[in-house]
């Protein structure tokens, strides 16, 4: 168990990593966005390929992000729910949606985009938009992207069952405070005991 703890830690380390350098085009595209506005207001000028890089950017944030995204436990998750389960039982239901959901799907998809993208490298695929881009780099994004989320998944797997297993002291979420969907969560309870307090004053 202690290799596979490793090796999740390696996984949790490289899409960290990816995380630091995609933040920056969140900056990049926020400037891009930014200028393409004001040029096209203020000198009546557009440019297909730079509307185009957007596009791809944003899909770079979105797709290479989702690794990270589950690490931090961050993915929409029914808190509702959940919140009133045990850590075990937790566990246990994210390993099986690891397993039965997350797993097929993300191994589909980053099959299936792969043809994809090595089709719209071999063709020299361009946008039909004049002055458009070549398509083959945001066809490598989904699948690269959803690779990242595939190992992610797998380091998840690993802590879950080391933490069922006694080798972890809880299952791993690296989000600080909660999350929106437990804010929610806790709102409604706190809702629910005041109307309770409430009718037992009447």
């Amino acid at each position: 168990m202690a290799f596979f703890l490793k090796l999740a830690r390696g996984i949790d380390a490289l899409n960290e990593w990816v995380a630091r350098w995609v933040a920056w085009l969140v900056l990049i595209v926020t400037l891009l966005s930014a200028g393409n506005a004001i040029v096209r207001k203020i000198f009546n000028v557009s440019s297909n390929g730079l509307l185009e890089i957007q596009w791809y950017l944003f899909s770079a944030i979105f797709l290479l992000y989702a690794g990270y995204t589950l690490l931090c436990n961050a993915h929409v998750r029914i808190d509702v729910l959940t919140s009133r389960l045990g850590p075990r039982t937790t566990a246990w239901i994210d390993i099986f949606g690891t397993l039965f959901f997350l797993f097929p799907a993300a191994v589909a998809i980053t099959w299936f985009s792969w043809g994809v993208f090595v089709e719209a490298w071999r063709s020299g695929e361009v946008s039909a938009n004049q002055g458009g881009l070549t398509f083959w780099p945001a066809r490598l994004l989904v699948p690269v992207g959803f690779a990242l989320l595939l190992l992610q998944g797998f380091s998840e797997l690993i802590k879950r069952i080391g933490y069922l297993r006694g080798h972890l002291a809880a299952p791993i979420t690296r989000h600080e405070g909660p999350s929106e969907e437990e804010a929610l969560a806790e709102d409604i309870r706190r809702a629910r005991s005041l109307d309770v307090q409430g009718g037992e004053g009447q």
